[in-house]
């Protein structure tokens, strides 16, 4: 997060911070006496004193170095300070500003993603005659865009505190090459590794988002689509969303990890997650969690919880076969596969969530009204 971090402050943030909050408000913040002593050690024995970031910012121009750096241990720099790196109150290093960057940062990039992804996955992958599956709800697309959009900057605030403890140093995360044993050889290696870590940390996360009291407090609101979009890919209950992305955040703390591997694994992660909820069945491979798997959860509830591959679900004999009329275009729109498909549907919803469906069928209507 530090290179995205410096790019944003440099472009962005160091102007915005330097206007909204400059650091002439300075002087109107009290300076205590433990305060200027702390600042007095480190001017003049060039020790690291124990300032907290709330003491930091009341003195940011004293405390920036020529060098601002993010975190205890980053000697990494790709631009030259902005005119405005030393002109806000709260100055880079401060807590309190890198939190606030971060969420901005991570919500607007988590909007973006989410809705490029799935809008190309709609218009270009996502079969259309889902719209009139019998289990697809009344004005299904807007209703996963509302829940998406109030919960990703939820999820974005949860999961700050892990990008400001790998900010400051407290993973293994690392950007020379040499830093680490296997140099180029490493980067290979970390990728199918992080994949088969974080499979197995979400299998036993989604498991557990499974046991009816979670379930109806915390995993219910992303079963309420049985037929998905694409857009259902990240309409979770924030709480939800932010649980199973967590084995994301923790591979890095305990395995090394390029910083640049980790974004490009990061924006990974999102991409998968839309294209296993877009409806298109290309592949029924037996080892890959593809659409297909992912579709028989959604419609059976109890089976396939893996996020990339079926080797959990085998081992803990949750694996359930996707239907063959999935992988044939005429059989799997077909009314009378859809009648059995929601037949056996039924009877597990009803099993797991009572009698009572909370869902309202329908169609797009809104669509249908604009080609009309």
């Amino acid at each position: 997060m530090d290179i995205v971090l410096e790019i944003c402050d440099t472009f962005v943030f160091d102007r915005v911070f330097a206007t909204l909050l400059p650091s002439s408000l300075a002087k109107y913040v009290p300076e205590t006496p433990q305060v200027i002593e702390k600042l007095a050690d480190v001017i003049n024995n060039g020790t690291q004193a124990a300032i907290s970031y709330s003491d930091a910012a009341k003195l940011p121009n004293i405390f920036s170095s020529n060098k601002e750096i993010y975190g205890i241990n980053n000697e990494y720099h790709f631009f030259d300070e902005s005119a405005y790196a030393h002109l806000s109150l709260l100055g880079r290093s401060n807590l309190i500003r890198q939190s606030i960057s971060l969420f901005i940062i991570m919500t607007i990039f988590g909007w973006i993603l989410y809705f490029g992804v799935a809008a190309a996955s709609y218009h270009f992958v996502y079969d259309k005659t889902n719209f009139n599956h019998p289990r697809y709800l009344k004005n299904q697309m807007s209703l996963e865009i509302k829940q998406a959009l109030s919960s990703i900057p939820v999820m974005v605030l949860l999961t700050v505190p892990w990008f400001l403890l790998e900010l400051h140093g407290h993973s293994k995360l690392y950007y020379h090459v040499n830093e680490q044993t296997g140099g180029w050889w490493a980067l290979l290696y970390q990728i199918p590794s992080f994949i088969m870590f974080t499979d197995c940390g979400i299998y036993f996360i989604h498991r557990w988002l499974h046991w009816p009291s979670v379930y109806k407090v915390l995993h219910k609101p992303h079963h309420k689509w049985i037929v998905c979009t694409p857009f259902a890919s990240h309409a979770f209950h924030p709480v939800d969303g932010y649980a199973q992305s967590l084995p994301y955040h923790w591979y890095p703390f305990l395995f090394p990890l390029h910083k640049v591997s980790y974004l490009l694994l990061f924006t990974f992660v999102n991409f998968w997650t839309v294209m296993i909820h877009d409806g298109e069945y290309m592949s029924d491979d037996p080892v890959v969690n593809g659409a297909a798997c992912h579709t028989v959860h959604h419609m059976y509830f109890n089976y396939n919880y893996g996020q990339f591959t079926t080797l959990w679900d085998r081992l803990g004999g949750s694996y359930r076969q996707p239907d063959k009329e999935l992988f044939n275009k005429q059989l799997k729109k077909d009314k009378k596969y859809w009648a059995k498909q929601t037949k056996s549907m039924d009877v597990i919803r009803n099993e797991l969530e009572g009698d009572k469906d909370f869902r309202e069928y329908g169609t797009e209507e809104v669509l249908l009204k604009r080609r009309k």
